[in-house]
């Protein structure tokens, strides 16, 4: 088992501990906003070691008699079909999906946000989903020179106008499917029109990154610069905080960019001009307190820095990104003296394929092995790795067969000559299905297929960028993996 860096049991009990008081502070009756992932959080596990990628949502069910959800989604995000693009899903589908994953958790979801909506048909067309499940839905609507004419935002011309979500539990934790999708924008009105009913209200925001009580430069902050290049987010030293507090903590741009109008907007809604007196003041984040091993971050981040500046890299060959967030990573990588050859997979999987002359990956196992496989004629070089390394996880000899060519050969024939598929190997899942059946008769296909689960978290590279096939497998079986900018030999289209 990889090195524990961070302890959630320890988190959980701050963290709970530090939104109850919170909640406390405001009357009971808090709208807390969930930035991130509420499920799945793989990134923050990446960079703590010890982290549950489900921690925010055990978090919740811990606090279910108290807590309702309610969730954002942008009405121009419906429109354009906008995709979650690490589970290829739209934003109105993901609405869905979470309704049904935190009910399943017992936690009541009470109401979803239509925001920025102007009549658009196909959040009309949302609406009568939610219909059809008996989900209660309210309509917010843009407003006209927001975020700069607060006179205008806090009015009833404004905030005014939006439909007030009623809600009966002191925690309201409002999450979306994604960045855009009007989550603090959700949380004002309801305080404004909390506060024209002679309510008390109070607002907070649950952010795990970047980490308020770190360094500046400390890896795992960088890591989450690293993480959200595209939208060219930089940590900053929060002002508001150092000059209020005479304390440094560390936030990002663009809250503290917003801080003055959303400072103004707080003070006009509740009449206390220190409602709040930083950016930092808002968050309730602490697991900078449940950093465990220090050493064990630092590292686990840096690997993180650079498994993104292959995604991106990748991403910027395939046009997908433009050039700038890549170079920010690489300053990032310079600052912190890292090379691309600190992944310990990539000078394995480098020297594979130039050894074979063939593609080749490479496959870091949890004690440290490094198990190599190249294409062949039958199977993608991804392929043949996963099977390399279930071999040896097994401790079964290198000569001995999982899968006999006359079984995969069929299969290929198949896939090529009557299903017309360009790929001249057999991706990862053809493989694996493969080896399932073969693990009917054969007890070494049998004892393999029992190691796959050992591969989740495990790092791999590949020497060439890998058909989507094989890359959303290897995502599936939980192992991080990043691939070298180059397109396969006469084949761009991936």
């Amino acid at each position: 088992m990889g090195k524990i860096g961070f302890d959630s049991e320890l988190y959980m009990e701050k963290q709970t501990s530090h939104i109850l008081e919170r909640i406390s502070k405001f009357n009971n009756k808090l709208y807390l906003e969930f930035g991130g992932k509420i499920f799945d959080d793989l990134h923050a596990a990446r960079v703590l070691p010890g982290f549950d990628v489900n921690g925010k949502i055990k978090l919740l069910q811990k606090l279910k008699d108290q807590a309702e959800v309610v969730i954002c989604v942008n009405a121009a995000d419906i429109e354009k079909t906008k995709m979650r693009a690490d589970i290829g899903i739209t934003y109105d589908l993901e609405v869905l999906r979470l309704i049904e994953l935190i009910s399943q958790m017992g936690i009541l979801v009470s109401a979803v946000v239509i925001t920025q909506y102007m009549g658009q048909q196909a959040a009309e067309g949302f609406i009568k989903r939610l219909d059809h499940i008996g989900m209660r839905h309210y309509l917010h609507y843009r407003i006209s020179g927001y975020p700069g004419n607060v006179s205008t935002i806090v009015s009833d011309e404004g905030y005014g106008k939006n439909e007030f979500v009623e809600t009966t539990r002191p925690l309201v934790v409002v999450t979306a499917p994604g960045p855009g999708s009007g989550k603090l924008a959700t949380c004002l009105s309801q305080l404004y029109h909390e506060y024209k009913r002679g309510r008390i209200a109070g607002y907070a925001k649950f952010e795990t990154f970047p980490i308020w009580n770190l360094p500046l430069k400390h890896p795992v902050n960088l890591a989450y610069e690293a993480a959200t290049a595209d939208l060219m987010d930089v940590n900053m030293i929060d002002p508001f905080h150092l000059e209020a507090y005479g304390v440094s903590t560390v936030n990002y741009n663009r809250d503290i960019e917003a801080f003055p109008v959303l400072k103004n907007i707080l003070t006009m809604i509740t009449g206390d001009p220190n409602f709040y007196r930083s950016p930092t003041d808002m968050g309730v984040n602490m697991a900078g307190y449940c950093i465990t091993d220090d050493e064990v971050c630092r590292e686990a981040s840096c690997q993180e820095i650079i498994r993104r500046y292959y995604k991106t890299a990748c991403q910027v060959k395939l046009g997908r990104e433009k050039p700038e967030p890549l170079e920010k990573i690489v300053m990032i990588m310079q600052q912190l003296g890292l090379r691309c050859s600190d992944r310990h997979v990539v000078d394995a999987t480098l020297s594979k394929a130039k050894e074979s002359g063939h593609p080749a990956c490479a496959i870091e196992l949890d004690d440290g092995r490094i198990i190599t496989g190249r294409k062949t004629q039958l199977t993608s070089a991804s392929s043949s790795c996963v099977l390399n390394a279930i071999k040896s996880l097994a401790g079964i000899a290198d000569e001995i067969m999982l899968i006999t060519p006359e079984t995969l050969e069929p299969i290929l024939d198949l896939k090529h000559n009557i299903l017309g598929s360009a790929s001249p190997v057999l991706k990862l899942d053809d493989v694996l299905t493969a080896l399932s059946i073969s693990a009917v008769m054969n007890p070494y296909a049998r004892q393999a297929v029992q190691y796959l689960k050992l591969l989740k978290g495990c790092d791999m590279h590949s020497s060439q960028l890998l058909r989507s096939g094989d890359e959303g497998t290897i995502r599936k079986l939980g192992i991080n993996l990043t691939c070298e900018p180059v397109f396969p030999e006469n084949d761009i289209l991936l």
